[in-house]
């Protein structure tokens, strides 16, 4: 029997080196550098921004901070997505995009946060009745 354990333990050794070279090979490679030589730290498509979301009941009055890049995704509640148009007076700062449906998607309304400054926003319904609904953003850097 003692022939059988140094073949055993040459076995064992033989699967842990192999499993240490497969692991190392798995292990990732070493972060890029920089243009100045110093490892990256960015994370792969850079950073993620959460959209902000209200209701238009939120919005009458209101002041929505966003950072540079950020949107507001405005929930329409019981109306349609598409029966809102918008107006940002300084186009500069934000960018209003129209609601719509495409197949069995609803996109939301939305505001899209430009460059740092304060910008008014009136948006308006097409199916009548209901009063303009006017909002102020303000758009502070990242």
């Amino acid at each position: 029997m003692t022939h059988i354990r140094p073949r055993t333990q040459l076995i064992a050794a033989g699967a842990a080196a192999l499993l240490a070279l497969t692991l190392s090979a798995c292990g990732g490679s070493s972060p890029q550098n920089n243009e100045n030589g110093s490892p990256a730290t960015e994370a792969i498509g850079g950073d993620v921004i959460a959209p902000v979301t209200m209701s238009v009941n939120e919005l009458q009055g209101a002041e929505v901070e966003l950072v540079v890049g950020q949107v507001l995704n405005i929930v329409t509640d019981s109306l349609a997505v598409d029966s809102y148009t918008g107006q940002v007076v300084d186009a500069r700062v934000a960018e209003f995009t129209t609601g719509r449906v495409d197949g069995s998607a609803e996109f939301n309304p939305g505001v899209t946060a430009l460059a740092v400054g304060t910008t008014k926003v009136t948006m308006t319904n097409d199916q009548g009745g209901i009063q303009p609904l006017e909002f102020t953003v303000k758009v502070v850097a990242k």
